[in-house]
């Protein structure tokens, strides 16, 4: 484990498939240059245009397994059957060595667990759609699955939809331009705290 840098904030964007959450971080990180992005690891295989590195570490269900034995993940999870995301320590610390704040586009059991375990620097924001046939659609209109696969992600979205509640905030993604207006003010907020 590597020692622990000097603690900077955390900034949380969680979201089911479909919300928007994608779109807001990464006008985020364009409009404000303390954010870092922290790259997540999946076993999930890359989509086209997609980077190790960079969108996400893809690694292999055998070497995410030994990263987990080894302590490596603040949070990992088994988000669609056989599919692992997790989020490294190594990618934390090399942001706030950085002298960042660490900006997470993260699903929302990892969410939780990363609020939990940074409770008194991190600001958690649920992306919510203004309704959920609007979520459902959105993601039957993404045409990144097959009917298989999309079938299980809108049963997750919808279990995922609950959870709004339990962040420190909800942001609602019904008109693009408020919602990334909104989002600026939240971040800017948060910065200057």
């Amino acid at each position: 484990m590597l020692p622990e840098p000097p603690q900077g904030k955390l900034l949380i964007f969680t979201a089911p498939s479909g919300a928007g959450k994608t779109t807001i971080v990464r006008h985020l990180l364009g409009k404000f240059g303390e954010l870092a992005f922290s790259v997540s690891a999946t076993t999930r295989p890359p989509r086209r245009g997609e980077e190790h590195g960079v969108d996400y570490y893809f690694l292999s269900k055998e070497a995410f397994a030994r990263e987990v034995e080894a302590g490596a993940f603040v949070e990992y999870e088994e988000v669609y059957p056989g599919r692992f995301y997790g989020t490294l320590h190594s990618e934390v610390h090399r942001i706030w060595a950085a002298g960042r704040t660490v900006v997470f586009d993260i699903e929302v059991k990892g969410a939780t667990t990363i609020k939990r375990h940074y409770p008194h620097d991190s600001l958690a924001v649920f992306v919510a759609p203004p309704t959920r046939e609007v979520l459902f659609q959105r993601l039957r209109d993404r045409s990144t699955e097959d009917e298989e696969s999309l079938k299980v992600r809108i049963e997750r979205a919808g279990e995922e939809l609950a959870y709004a509640t339990s962040f420190d905030r909800v942001l609602v993604n019904d008109d693009l331009k408020t919602a990334l207006a909104e989002a600026e003010l939240i971040t800017r907020d948060f910065l200057a705290d």
